[in-house]
């Protein structure tokens, strides 16, 4: 049966995703209205009352408010009641994976089933599952509470640091794997956990304090319940960095002609085809905790975007997600940083971060270079605006490898859609020429820590003198062409032209 939705799921994915943006944009007026009359909004009921069930939409009920009541029916799709805000949601059925995730403050109840990732990333509220939970359930949650009724998946609480998951039935291998705080009790079978994760008895006074929390006498923990928790001995482990920059790479013009140095060129990049977000030169600079002065540029944030700015959601700030959304111009999601998600978990991911944030927020998606071109598939295929290939993934790949990489596949991208890369150092005006040069719409990198609106103005001047040496008006202008390798090495992995012998090493024609 679950097989058959699925299929139906897959096989209408873009009814299904039409479906859920009409049920989300109803859905504040509706509760705003249910608030007022302190009654519940039913989805998958007729006004009369008649069940009508939900078959496979995604995305539902994301960013409840405060005393919101909800109750749903059916089978509904990835991230349902996702980055709640206090209200109560209730299920009839079974649900798919990321139940809850990003939570913080909602109470949900699912009657039934709930799959991979239930609860990622709560930081408060109370989830609670009745029949079930697959893989990976409370990975990476800071707070609150999870109660599994029946048995769970592999590495329940994976990565968790704080908050408590209670099980009543048996839980599969690794429980706890990574975690850093919290617990995870267990009333039923339990393996042997992983290094860092240390199994005792409860105390008596733990045994009353959550039977307390629970206030649920069916869900009460008996004493010879197990708990897991942390030894406080992880280690993080230590990943290949990009060791080589763009030096072995030249810019040279391809005719004779130059213009004077005083010519102004068009240097803006553009991210989305309607209502444009505009970066003056082609420069995302990389600030984790926003900008502080009066910078009027664009930048990468992870906390207190502006309504300018792109603000990265991953595994780290998932929690706050509804409140970061809301206040940028569009959000990246870090695909490397949050579990894998297969494209209907995508589809859901984006219908309720897009109904959070406006239809007319950039929507950017971020992997490793190593996975470009699976990324700019995704890209393609869920409609974002964006990719990025984060240069530094842990793969050691060398900068000049990564141009034939990520420019051919950005190729094949439609028009509209850009293809960025996130360089580990802070950009000089000769690493955006070159990447522009390399079918590379944008770069993201770290700003320095000072001066970073003088920073982007010597950019700016270098860019511009460097397209008027080329005899270029506009980095559109710019082609691999203008491009060479500097030493053998450098032309060797990335097909420039090497400098004095003006072709491509032989082995690149080779077939």
């Amino acid at each position: 049966m679950k097989e058959n939705i699925h299929r139906g799921l897959m096989a209408g994915i873009d009814d299904i995703v039409a479906s859920s943006m009409s049920i989300n944009s109803r859905l504040p007026a509706q509760l705003e209205k249910a608030l007022e009359r302190n009654i519940v909004l039913r989805i998958g009921w007729t006004t009369g009352g008649e069940p009508v069930p939900k078959d496979g939409e995604l995305g539902l009920c994301p960013n409840l408010p405060d005393g919101s009541k909800v109750r749903s029916l059916g089978y509904l799709g990835p991230f349902t009641a996702a980055f709640g805000q206090g209200g109560t949601y209730t299920h009839q059925g079974d649900i798919g994976s990321f139940l809850g995730a990003g939570n913080n403050g909602n109470k949900i109840t699912c009657e039934r089933t709930a799959g991979a990732c239930a609860g990622y990333g709560q930081k408060s509220g109370r989830l609670t599952i009745l029949d079930g939970v697959g893989d990976d359930a409370g990975a990476k949650m800071t707070g609150g509470l999870i109660v599994i009724r029946g048995d769970a998946g592999i590495r329940i609480g994976g990565g968790m640091s704080g908050g408590d998951i209670i099980v009543h039935g048996d839980v599969g291998g690794d429980p706890g794997a990574g975690m850093k705080g919290g617990r995870i009790i267990i009333n039923g079978r339990c393996p042997s956990p992983p290094p860092g994760v240390l199994l005792r008895t409860l105390e008596k006074s733990e045994v009353t304090e959550i039977n307390k929390k629970l206030d649920d006498e069916d869900l009460h923990i008996p004493a010879d319940a197990v708990c897991l928790v942390s030894d406080g001995e992880f280690v993080e482990a230590i990943m290949s960095s990009c060791k080589e920059d763009l030096s072995g790479i030249a810019l040279l013009p391809a005719t004779t002609s130059h213009n004077p140095n005083h010519s102004t060129c068009d240097t803006v990049a553009l991210i989305g085809a309607e209502d444009a977000l505009a970066l003056p030169i082609p420069l995302l600079p990389y600030v984790p905790n926003g900008v502080q002065d009066d910078l009027f540029h664009p930048c990468l944030v992870r906390s207190t975007p502006r309504d300018c700015d792109i603000v990265i959601i991953d595994s780290e700030n998932i929690a706050d997600a509804a409140s970061l959304v809301q206040s940028a111009a569009g959000f990246a999601i870090d695909l490397d940083s949050l579990p894998r998600l297969d494209g209907a978990a995508i589809d859901g991911l984006l219908v309720a971060l897009r109904c959070i944030a406006g239809l007319k927020s950039k929507v950017l998606m971020i992997r490793g270079v190593s996975q470009s071109a699976s990324l700019h598939a995704d890209t393609e295929h869920h409609g974002t605006d964006a990719a990025i290939s984060v240069l530094d993934d842990g793969s050691g790949l060398c900068a000049a490898a990564t141009l034939p990489m990520v420019g051919r596949s950005a190729s094949e991208m439609d028009a509209d859609t850009k293809a960025g890369i996130w360089l580990p150092w802070s950009a000089t005006s000769e690493d955006l020429a070159i990447l522009c040069a390399s079918n590379i719409g944008f770069t993201v990198c770290p700003a320095p820590d000072e001066n970073i609106a003088g920073w982007i103005a010597q950019v700016t001047s270098g860019l511009s003198a460097h397209l008027n040496r080329l005899g270029l008006a506009s980095i559109d202008s710019l082609t691999r062409a203008n491009l060479r390798a500097c030493d053998q090495d450098t032309a060797a992995v990335s097909g420039l032209r090497l400098a004095g012998y003006d072709r491509p090493m032989p082995h690149w024609f080779a077939r």
